[in-house]
Order: C-alpha cells, then sequence, then structure tokens
C-alpha cells in the first residue's frame, strides 16, 4: 500500500559509542548515583533486546532484536540520535477542500494523518525518536479535535525535529507553533486594553506551566512533593504568575504567506510560526513570575526568552519532565531514587547543559531500575505499564511484518479507537498520570483506556481481518502466512513463533497449556483463521498486555 505523506528517513551511520564496550563504564556521576555497568556492545540475548525495544521503540520486530543483539543497547540508541527524523508532508490536508475530497466527510482527508502517523510507528527505521515524540504528544498536546489535519501535522513534524535537542528549544517551537497557538488560544493574544475588547488569554500560560513544564505543586528533585510545617502541598505557582505568564506571551500572531505567494490556503496559518510583528499588542509592562521580575519595556520576542530561562531554572521542571517522559516509555510508577537520577541528567548531563534530551532519554532507558528485568530469571515486580492501546496496535501489526497503514474490510483505517493519535479529548490527554490501580496505591494511568470497547478490539480485530480482508493484510505487508505455515506443520512451531514474536522467546508455560488446548477445540477454522484467533486470544492476556 502506498505510504502517501510518509518520509521516512533513512538509516544513517551510528555514532561511535566510546563506553560501548566498557563493562566498568559508569552512566550516573551525581549524588543520585546507582553505578551500574554499561551493556556490552554484542551479546545482548534475545530476551534483553526484545524487552529494550518495548520500552524504546512501538515494538520488537526479528530485525529490531537483532540489531540491537549485535549493536548493543548504547550503541543503539547512539545510532537512532544519528538518524534523521522521519516527517509527513501535509500538503495534501493544506490544500484540501470540502468540494473537492472525494469520500464519506472528507474521509481521506481527516484519515490523512492517522493513515502516515500508523505507517511510520510499523516501519519508520527512527522508531526511538517516534517513540519519544508520542511520550511528548501525550503531556505537551495538541489535538485534531480543535486543530485541523494540517495543523496536527505540523506539530507532529515540529516534535519529531526537537525532541533530542534542548529542552529549552522544543519549548520555544511550542510556544511559536501555530497549531498550539489555536489550540490553547494563544494566537493573536493581545495585551489589555490594545482594542475596546481586549483582553489576555490566561490558557496557554497556564497549561504551559501545569502540564507541559511544573506542574501544581512543588516537587523534590525525586518527585515526591515538598510540604510546609504543617504538612501540606505547596503549591507551584500563583493566579498571579498565570497572569504574568499570558502577559509575557502576548503579541504573537499567525505568519500568512507574503504576498509574491499563491493567495492564502484554507489551513496554511498552520505553515509558518507565530510571528511577533504586531507590537502594539504586545504587553510591555513588568511581570513578576515565578519570582523573577521581567523588566518592563522588552519586546514579544525578549519576553518569550525569559519566560523559557524562568521555567528552565525552576526546581520543578526536571522531575516533572523526567516523571512523564519515564512513565510513557518504561513504567508508570518510578521509585524516586529513579526519578533522582533522571532529573540530576536533566540538570547536568555531564558537561554543565541543562536539558539535554538525548542524555535525559538514554539514561532513562540505561537506568538500572529499567534494565533490571531484563535477565529473564528475574521475575521484575516493580516495574512495568499496561501497554496503550496505540502501544498494543502497533506491537501487535509489528509482530506479524505489517509494514504500512492497514484498512479493515469497511475500508476505515484499522487503528486503536481507544486513543487516536493526536487527538486527545482534551488538553489533559487520554489519561491523568496520577490514576492510580483501583484499590492500590499504585500508579496505572493507560488502565483507564481498558474499557469493554478497547478489549473487543484486541479480541477480535485481526481474526475478523483475516476472515472478511485477507487482502488488506497482504496489501499492509502483513505475514500472517508465516504464522499460518507454522500452525500447519505443528502446535509446537506455532506457540514457539508468538512465544519468540510476542513474550520475548518465554511465554508463560500456563498459556502454553492454554494455546495447546484452544487449538485442538478450532478444528473447524482454516490455517490463517487458526492463527490470527490465537494470535489476538494469547495477546489479550495479562502477560502481554502489561509491559514489565
Amino acid at each position: 500500500m502506498p505510504t502517501g505523506g510518509v518520509n521516512a528517513s533513512a538509516s544513517a551511520n551510528a555514532n561511535a559509542n566510546a563506553n560501548a564496550g566498557n563493562a566498568a563504564a559508569s552512566f550516573f556521576t551525581s549524588a543520585y548515583s546507582t553505578p551500574f555497568a554499561m551493556p556490552a556492545a554484542a551479546g545482548v540475548k534475545s530476551y534483553a533486546a526484545s524487552r529494550f525495544l518495548e520500552h524504546a521503540s512501538f515494538g520488537p520486530t526479528p530485525a529490531s532484536v537483532e540489531e540491537v543483539r549485535q549493536k548493543g543497547l548504547a550503541s543503539w540508541i547512539d545510532s537512532q540520535f544519528a538518524l534523521a527524523p522521519s516527517q509527513i508532508d501535509g500538503s495534501f490536508t493544506e490544500n484540501w477542500n470540502s468540494d473537492d475530497t472525494p469520500g464519506i466527510r472528507g474521509r481521506p482527508y481527516h484519515e490523512y494523518f492517522k493513515k502516515n502517523f500508523s505507517t511510520l510507528t510499523l516501519s519508520a527505521p527512527d522508531q526511538l525518536r517516534l517513540r519519544t515524540t508520542w511520550a511528548l504528544s501525550q503531556f505537551i498536546v495538541v489535538s485534531e479535535l480543535k486543530v485541523q489535519s494540517f495543523g496536527v501535522i505540523q506539530y507532529f513534524n515540529l516534535l519529531q525535529n526537537n525532541v533530542f535537542g534542548n529542552f529549552a528549544d522544543l519549548l520555544r517551537a511550542v510556544i511559536r507553533s501555530p497549531s498550539m497557538g489555536v489550540y490553547l488560544d494563544n494566537v493573536e493574544n493581545k495585551k489589555e486594553g490594545s482594542c475596546d475588547t481586549c483582553s489576555v488569554n490566561e490558557n496557554f500560560g497556564r497549561e504551559l506551566m501545569q502540564l507541559f513544564t511544573l506542574g501544581v505543586t512543588k516537587l523534590n528533585k525525586d518527585g515526591t512533593p515538598v510540604r510546609d510545617a504543617s504538612g501540606k502541598l505547596i503549591e507551584t505557582y500563583s493566579q498571579d504568575d498565570v497572569q504574568a505568564m499570558a502577559r509575557a506571551l502576548t503579541g504573537w500572531q499567525t505568519q500568512w504567506p507574503l504576498p509574491t505567494q499563491p493567495a492564502p490556503l484554507l489551513r496554511s496559518q498552520y505553515r509558518y510560526p507565530l510571528m511577533a510583528t504586531w507590537t502594539e499588542s504586545h504587553d510591555t509592562g513588568e511581570k513578576k513570575l515565578l519570582g523573577t521580575t521581567i523588566s518592563a519595556g522588552g519586546t514579544a520576542e525578549q519576553d518569550l526568552e525569559k519566560v523559557i530561562a524562568i521555567l528552565m531554572a525552576h526546581p520543578n521542571i526536571a522531575p516533572f519532565v523526567s516523571v512523564r517522559l519515564i512513565q510513557h516509555l518504561v513504567t508508570s510508577d518510578p521509585s524516586p531514587a529513579y526519578i533522582a537520577r533522571i532529573a540530576s541528567v536533566f540538570e547536568n548531563n555531564g558537561s554543565g547543559v541543562r536539558g539535554d534530551m538525548k542524555a535525559v532519554i538514554k539514561a532513562i532507558l540505561l537506568d538500572p531500575e529499567a534494565r533490571r528485568g531484563d535477565d529473564a530469571a528475574i521475575m521484575e515486580t516493580n516495574v512495568g505499564k499496561v501497554r496503550e492501546p496505540v502501544l498494543f496496535n502497533s506491537a501487535m501489526l509489528r509482530g506479524i511484518g505489517c509494514t504500512s497503514a492497514l484498512y479493515d474490510p469497511n475500508g476505515n483505517l484499522y487503528m486503536a479507537y481507544n486513543q487516536q493519535p493526536f487527538n486527545a479529548p482534551s488538553v489533559f490527554s487520554f489519561f491523568s498520570p496520577t490514576h492510580r490501580a483501583p484499590g492500590s496505591l499504585l500508579l496505572a494511568p493507560e488502565q483507564k483506556l481498558l474499557n469493554s470497547s478497547e478489549f473487543n478490539q484486541r479480541l477480535g480485530g485481526i481474526s475478523w481481518m483475516a476472515t472478511a480482508a485477507p487482502k488488506n493484510l497482504k496489501n499492509s505487508g502483513c505475514k500472517l502466512d508465516e504464522f499460518a505455515a507454522a500452525l500447519s506443520r505443528s502446535k509446537r512451531e506455532f506457540i514457539n513463533l508468538v512465544s519468540a514474536r510476542y513474550f520475548r522467546g518465554s511465554m508463560p508455560p500456563t498459556l502454553r497449556d492454554f494455546a495447546d488446548q484452544l487449538l485442538d477445540q478450532m478444528s473447524w477454522a482454516t490455517p490463517e483463521t487458526k492463527a490470527a484467533n490465537m494470535i489476538q486470544f494469547l495477546l489479550a492476556s495479562p502477560p502481554f498486555g502489561v509491559i514489565k
């Protein structure tokens, strides 16, 4: 199937990792250090490589497992850093008009981003970048519920381009993003009194602090809350800070095409970063923000830089961002020690640089708490996360070799309907990062999405496809026939193949016995249908549904 607007990056030469083969190299140097040996450059076991890829990609494949085994974890990360970012060409959606697009309600237009995003998760080489972009998009939210598809594509490309840079540069790009400006109402945000009805909109300023950088309560370096003498939580910012932040970010407006270009297109407000060309709309008065004074007389550009400096210097930003990234990549309930180690790297990458995202991501993935379970003999109980719908779907499809977006028998894009990418129901995303498992103190945010409709899809999607639209599977590069062929030879070979692709080669014995017995009860089905049904049943089990 053609991939349309996907421009997947070509593989680049991996950067040499000086410490990759040094078993005694210590990764951390801060006061929160936990010394641990870097993984060897080669010889990683398949189980460990598969588990690592569940954290660092959209799911292991035979080729990616072998690549990690040969390179080692640290060198694989470095090689991912070296890859150019995959991008989506959104020009189709920019030029879209409801009168010239075929399909029901312009379906090709509305599905364009999701189709291309799905294809990238399945086959793009820059898996670590994409997985980190997906993590950022879930707490620095822009949603297609309010922003047109072209704007969502531009925002996705923005995250892809900035995710491995410095967090300060990422913030600058987000603040100037027209997609974010539309989503949280900072486009055309004007100072009080600049027109008869003008008043400052506080929406973006509040969410910039609350959801994107600091959180609502002061944090210790290890992510635990700071309390006053009476044991009460201390607020990070006040309403006065919200007002000061909003005033500091006034004066930004849409940059339209130059007069020499074609007439403005329907969606072209999203193509260019916001500009501060209407100087009278920026509030130049003095602002007191989070304990720092921004002097009067500054331009919109100058005040933006001061806002970024204030946020980057705040003690909350390191633990706050660290927790969000750890939760989305590795484990929903990280220990305070794990958080503190990553926050230390955010504060100082070892060369005095604050906010180095490459250093932070590498530290998260190689932390001893993340990697302890790479030994199949260790029953890890303190690290894990529920496999959210997007990650479940991508891992399932990558496991059967799919390489491009899949369509169901009705012609609809097959996707995680309960978690449509970049289409969160609100700025608070798909689930609260503080949601705890019922009857437990354990953080389990992703569990909020495990409702009846989600389990329905997990139990029936691919088996329905195999029965009603086998050609669609082949058109998307899926190799269900490999599983059917294995099953035709023997139940043991089929179960071993499923175990290798989805359970790191260690499918629990009870699940093996269940599969063996259930296959005997499916004498009515073709090998393809049997294989699809068994994959669905096995993947709906807790051993696959929770990444541990």
